[in-house]
């Protein structure tokens, strides 16, 4: 092993972890002061929209933002930044429609939710694929990335052990186990804490990175014309039947055309985004639960809009470096000593090894942790609380606070542990990013559906969402399975079809949008088929009219208003594409 940086760095990431389990916890201890089940699970429904904003930031945060953007730029440019530029409109429909809605009914979980709206089949499904996407696609993506980033930066070949264990293995255990640690004592009070000191520590990791990287560069204008006249690092093993036109002339732009080798086109952007956004930040719980725990509708309201606006930030500090460290390589930049990344994988940790003094690589690389740890908490107190109210209570109602609390801290360690076996899976894509991406199109459009024809049509029956969420998931799991097979036999992939280098493009993203629209007729035609009279209590879970929410008080003035403030955050995000279209 070549250590890549200073045993001063590495000193400040220990203190960093030793510091962070402690702060979770503390968080424990006065839990215990406060209560038992409604603290554990819900933090006593006591969050602003401060901390609203800013936990749903740090869930949604993780290594992947580092390492993978930074990964997917240094082959695409900025075209998978629209991940987070269409978080803010998505953000919009949660604080306008979902939030709302959700604090009436004063439920501690989504499943729950479901059930109040439809029936117990579709809480139980919900329950499934909620712990899934938790335990997979939270915890086991930032676990696996954060242990790549390990990897790197202290040099160690991909091939080697530490202690008989596997590199990877051993740091996605440690990372694990020590997440593990304190969400389990503190419950979501400790997540709260934890994430709030940790996302302050990621935007200045990763602020320091983009300036630095910025200074090396020599400003956009030296950026943008190195882009624009030289070949790409990566053209020559390029795969040409993909990569035909594969260019940096086109990095600093965010939408993009049919035959694009990122093959996300701007017609698949606007058609699959929407359904596995809504999916993501309306119906997770993982994300969802900081606005469950309000205090009330006001703050549920405008906690997500100002998490809105800090999804401004991921471009120009996560997705931008990546595009840097290219312009960097095509410069022949002497800080990088003429050498250029092995693989774009590699590309933050080798733009951090080379460009950061000593002191602040330990920062950024602590920050990198904060990034993985903040969301790996977030999905287990999620997990933890899904297990304890939709399975535990839901069979035995009689179970008390207490007993709910001993199960949720069964569930963590049990979470922790299935996590850390499932986190190796994505390092069989292309690019991390992708596999996350992949995955989520495919679980995403049952639950989009069945959310929003039961939130905006009064008329979705419970036999109809509970046929599209099989039906659709079953569709998305197949679809899915197949595409691990191609990874591994090189068989023709079942939705990637280019026809040519202008051609059109279907892949995930498009293929998620077709089975929304496939759960969505299954909804409809059920419905009506089979009508069944609207249960009283769900009554208060449907808007009437869309147009409700816009009406009457708005709970403040000027920025407090969350209309006015819904509207501020679309002209911005819309100015953003505008800019970078």
């Amino acid at each position: 092993m070549s250590l890549q940086i200073s045993w001063f760095d590495l000193s400040l990431v220990f203190v960093y972890l030793i510091v962070v389990v402690a702060i979770g916890c503390c968080a424990g201890s006065v839990r215990r002061r406060g209560g038992e089940g409604g603290h554990y699970f819900l933090a006593g429904n006591t969050l602003g929209w401060p901390v609203i904003g800013l936990a749903m930031f740090a869930a949604n945060i993780s290594t992947v933002h580092l390492v993978s953007f930074a990964e997917t730029a240094y082959k695409y440019g900025l075209v998978f930044g629209n991940f987070e530029w269409m978080a803010g409109f998505v953000l919009i429909l949660l604080s306008l429609f979902f939030a709302p809605l959700y604090l009436r009914s004063r439920v501690p979980t989504l499943p729950d939710f479901l059930e109040r709206r439809y029936n117990r089949h579709c809480r139980d499904w919900l329950t499934v694929v909620s712990i899934f996407s938790a335990l997979v696609i939270h915890i086991g993506v930032a676990l696996y990335t954060a242990a790549l980033v390990l990897r790197g930066v202290l040099g160690i070949d991909p091939s080697a052990t530490i202690l008989g264990i596997d590199a990877m293995m051993f740091f996605i255990i440690v990372l694990g186990v020590l997440t593990g640690i304190y969400t389990m004592i503190g419950g979501l009070l400790a997540v709260v804490w934890t994430e709030s000191i940790q996302t302050v520590l990621l935007l200045i990791g990763a602020v320091c990175v983009t300036a630095v990287g910025y200074y090396y560069v020599g400003g956009w204008s030296e950026m943008a014309q190195t882009l624009a006249g030289s070949p790409h690092p990566l053209a020559e093993a390029a795969d040409p039947k993909h990569c035909c036109n594969w260019s940096t002339a086109n990095f600093l732009t965010i939408l993009r055309g049919a035959g694009d080798p990122s093959k996300q086109p701007w017609y698949g952007i606007l058609l699959g985004y929407p359904v596995i956004g809504i999916w993501y930040w309306c119906c997770d719980q993982t994300i969802v639960q900081r606005v469950l725990a309000a205090r009330d509708e006001k703050q549920a309201r405008l906690g997500p809009l100002f998490c809105a606006f800090l999804k401004i930030l991921p471009v120009f500090v996560f997705v931008l470096p990546g595009v840097m460290c290219v312009a960097m390589v095509q410069q022949g930049s002497p800080v990088f000593g003429g050498n250029a990344p092995k693989s774009a994988a590699d590309a933050y940790s080798f733009m951090l090894t080379h460009m950061l003094p000593w002191g602040l690589k330990g920062l950024v690389i602590a920050a990198m942790l904060a990034a993985a740890m903040q969301t790996c908490s977030a999905a287990l107190n999620s997990t933890a609380t899904l297990f304890a109210y939709d399975v535990v209570k839901r069979y035995r109602p009689r179970t008390s606070d207490h007993g709910l609390v001993v199960v949720g801290k069964i569930a963590t360690i049990v979470g922790t542990i299935l996590a850390i076996v499932s986190s190796p899976i994505f390092g069989q894509k292309d690019t991390v990013f992708q596999a996350l991406t992949d995955l989520i199109c495919y679980v995403a459009p049952p639950i989009t559906a069945v959310f929003l024809f039961g939130v905006f049509w009064k008329r979705a029956t419970g036999k109809a969402a509970y046929l599209a969420m099989v039906l659709g998931g079953a569709v998305g799991i197949g679809v899915f399975l197949l595409e691990l097979f191609q990874t591994h036999t090189g068989w023709p992939r079942v939705v990637e079809w280019h026809s040519n280098c202008t051609g059109l493009t279907l892949n995930s993203m498009i293929a998620s949008f077709y089975i929304f629209v496939l759960c969505g007729a299954i909804i409809v035609a059920a419905s009506l088929l089979f009508p069944e009279p609207l249960k009283q209590e769900a009554r208060p879970l449907i808007w009437e009219d869309w147009r409700e929410p816009l009406r009457g008080e708005a709970g403040g003035r000027g920025l407090g208003n969350y209309r006015v403030l819904s509207a501020v955050v679309f002209a911005a995000f819309v100015t953003l594409y505008i800019l970078f279209r």
